[in-house]
């Protein structure tokens, strides 16, 4: 059995057992559940295949040598601090984030770049800090949060580094 096979069947298995619930303290609650995350579905569609859509234009139309050069394996601690950077200054979702490392990883970008690029994109990716976490945090709050990220992505590197290629 596949990892992804896996996945997917420990995910349904979720969504069956939450449905259960949802059925059992009333069809009210069911009906209003099930017609939410319908909505919630059929708004996310259409963005998931842009990004992976998007991600396969992304993917080529950036130059090979431009991936290797600046995220390969042979850019050292340079292609960390440059996919930190890219990480942070990457908006979007997940579909987004992760469509960029998997465009990365493909077109000869290094393991401890690609983890650098996608730990930043998830700790301080810009305009979530301003559009998000300034406006509902306080910004003291929220900027202490961001300098005591900082470290992480290179951690994270480091760590892929001296373990090697997954």
């Amino acid at each position: 059995m596949s990892a992804a096979l896996l996945i997917d069947i420990l995910l349904w298995g979720s969504v069956l057992g939450v449905g259960l619930i949802a059925f059992r303290r009333g069809s009210s609650v069911f009906k209003a559940s099930l017609r939410e995350g319908s909505m919630d579905f059929i708004n996310i569609v259409p963005r998931i295949a842009l990004g992976v859509i998007g991600s396969g234009y992304i993917a080529a139309i950036i130059p090979q040598e431009v991936i290797t050069g600046w995220l390969g394996p042979d850019s050292g601690w340079l292609g960390v601090a440059t996919a930190v950077v890219a990480g942070a200054a990457t908006p979007g979702g997940p579909v987004i984030g992760f469509s960029i490392g998997t465009v990365a990883l493909k077109s000869g970008g290094g393991v401890p770049q690609v983890v650098a690029y996608v730990i930043a994109w998830a700790l301080f990716a810009f305009q979530r800090v301003i559009l998000w976490e300034i406006p509902f945090m306080p910004a003291r709050f929220v900027w202490f949060r961001c300098a005591v990220s900082v470290p992480f992505p290179f951690v994270a590197a480091a760590i892929a580094m001296v373990i090697g290629r997954p």
